[in-house]
């Protein structure tokens, strides 16, 4: 059974940092790209960042580059999010997803198989 479960989420001001990470299970972890979407109240689920298998490539949404940081450790099947200058328009639900795939150039919800349930992030000003 796949399982993806995050951790890390909660309040910060802005400025401050969080790091989140993802559990993964059920899967051959290193198969996989890993990926952080994320959604803000009344809006969609988009994209932050994904790293291939090997974790050595990575991309990153404009909004986030620069200040986010995506790795993981395939001995521990877990992906993290590292996320420094915080600022408000970050507040949003924090997403886990795999892919399986060797590659992570994938933008869309809709191309990843599997997620995880969500951890809240919240920036206050």
């Amino acid at each position: 059974q796949v399982q993806l479960v995050e951790s890390g989420g909660g309040l910060v001001q802005a400025g401050g940092s969080l790091k989140l990470s993802c559990a993964a299970s059920g899967f051959t972890f290193s198969n996989y790209a890993m990926g952080w979407f994320r959604q803000a109240p009344g809006k969609e689920r988009v994209f932050v960042a994904s790293i291939i298998w090997s974790g050595s490539r990575m991309y990153y949404a404009d909004s986030v580059k620069g200040r986010f940081t995506i790795s993981r450790d395939n001995a521990k099947n877990t992906v993290y999010l590292q996320m420094d200058r915080l600022n408000p328009e970050d507040t949003a639900v924090y997403y886990c997803a795999a892919v399986e795939s060797y590659l992570a150039r994938y933008f869309s919800e809709h191309d990843w198989n599997y997620w995880g349930q969500g951890t809240q992030v919240t920036v206050s000003s």
